[in-house]
């Protein structure tokens, strides 16, 4: 009998903390969303500016956030100590890893390989112009930026806020040197690397002895002077109108995806015409280009280069005191992941066919950090994870037209996404504060222990 007025006490206890907690909650979710959720400011037919009340709205998320609060005190916590403690008392058993365990990256690839002709062959292929696009080759773009990017922030621990620089010079590097020259794409790739490669160099020297905060600062800074120098420099960029008719990718000169042209993809193979083709080749393509970047940085990883990077990352002046020379590891870590960047802004411009400095804001640099860090830095797979749910999420919301139906027809979905995208980012952070594939182990190790001769620690050897 004591014992179950205890537990009934206790769980009285928590669910009384639950109460406040929620109470809490909603009062800082009042605090924040007043004004962003409860007040919306648009125009009257007299062309004024007029302030909408949206208390219902309001009303709503405070609730959703209350409730999710009592949810997670009263009944996740509990359980998740519950679980815990389970563990902790169970024997040790080392599992072993399952056959999706064991290949994940192999059954991921061929997921990816068939993903088009999958989703062809479920909407044809009008229908699948949205998906092959939206969610097939938006989403490799940031794994192949987030990979990039790991190679500076994962490998070497260089904080580095600045990225979509480069992104931005090889998009810019293929754009103007297309539409001038008329160069072919398979030409302009590597120039485009080339570029974002030299200007990752021009941007380690300033670096080079800074760490940490500084380190991101200048990074940072660097990103907004590629921006405004791209706006202001009008005569070679057009400033803020952009740079259009950008030369698309042609499978190596022999078809093209133009309709007018005499080999155009559907004249050469008699079969009719489509947009979609060219989104399948981009798809493709930016794959391939994807799995370069994969293929490049774990061989890079094994190389004396590679080592020096985990070197650095973890120490850098034990980095020094083993012989290693920081300036060029770091300058060869900014250049390569620079390099991949270019590649991709090469094949983000081919793909758009239009460039303007909006699409290289720091809020893209932001983003891609953030896809590092969430997905675990240094894990690849863990990566490319966090990219299909961050990316494939907020996309996923423009889907989502039944929302109008619960929050009222004048709400807009992907308005909310990086509310959403930070919300996510706290529950991970929380949860999985390593990332959604912690690793940092270096790539050489002892599997072992070895236990050193008592001959050998006399004589200093030890």
């Amino acid at each position: 009998m004591v014992a179950i007025t205890d537990a009934r006490a206790d769980t009285a206890n928590l669910y009384a903390r639950a109460v406040r907690e929620a109470i809490y909650a909603g009062a800082i979710a009042f605090g924040l969303f007043v004004l962003l959720v409860g007040l919306k400011t648009d125009q009257n037919i007299r062309n004024e500016l007029i302030l909408v009340q949206r208390w219902g709205l309001l009303a709503i998320v405070v609730g959703l956030v209350m409730v999710g609060r009592f949810v997670a005190i009263a009944f996740v916590q509990p359980a998740i100590a519950r679980a815990k403690a389970r563990r902790a008392a169970a024997p040790a058993v080392v599992a072993e890893p399952g056959f999706v365990s064991r290949n994940f990256s192999k059954l991921a690839i061929v997921a990816l390989l068939l993903y088009p002709v999958v989703v062809v062959s479920l909407v044809g292929f009008q229908g699948s112009l949205k998906w092959v696009d939206n969610f097939g080759i938006q989403i490799l773009i940031y794994v192949m930026l987030a990979w990039g990017l790991n190679i500076v922030v994962g490998l070497a621990g260089l904080l580095d806020l600045g990225y979509v620089a480069f992104y931005a010079v090889g998009a810019y590097a293929y754009a103007l040197l297309g539409t001038h020259f008329g160069w072919s794409f398979w030409i302009l790739l590597p120039a485009a690397g080339i570029m974002a490669a030299f200007w990752g160099v021009i941007l380690g020297f300033p670096v080079l002895r800074l760490r940490g905060d500084y380190l991101a600062i200048v990074t940072l800074a660097f990103g907004e002077i590629i921006r405004l120098v791209l706006i202001n420099w009008r005569e070679v960029t057009n400033g803020s109108a952009g740079i259009s008719g950008v030369p698309k990718v042609s499978f190596f000169g022999l078809f093209t995806f133009n309709v007018s042209d005499p080999n155009y993809v559907a004249k050469v193979f008699g079969i009719a015409q489509s947009g979609a083709y060219y989104k399948i080749f981009l798809y493709y393509l930016i794959l391939a280009l994807a799995l370069l970047t994969a293929f490049v940085t774990i061989r890079l990883r094994r190389m004396p280069v590679g080592r020096a990077w985990e070197a650095l990352r973890e120490d850098e002046i034990a980095c020094r005191s083993l012989g290693i020379n920081t300036t060029n590891t770091k300058l060869t870590a900014f250049a390569i992941g620079a390099m991949f960047g270019g590649f991709a802004g090469a094949f983000f411009a081919a793909r758009q066919g239009f460039v303007s400095p909006e699409s290289f804001v720091f809020l893209e640099s932001a983003i891609i950090l953030a896809i590092v860090v969430l997905g675990g830095m240094g894990s690849l797979p863990g990566i490319a994870v966090a990219a299909v749910v961050m990316v494939g999420g907020t996309e996923i919301l423009r889907e989502m037209e039944f929302l109008k139906i619960i929050f009222g027809q004048g709400f807009t979905p992907e308005l909310y996404r990086m509310l959403l995208f930070g919300l996510a980012m706290v529950i991970v952070m929380i949860w999985k504060p390593r990332g959604f594939v912690g690793s940092r182990e270096p790539t050489a190790f002892l599997h072992k222990r070895k236990a050193v001769s008592s001959s050998f620690t006399k004589e200093g050897h030890g």
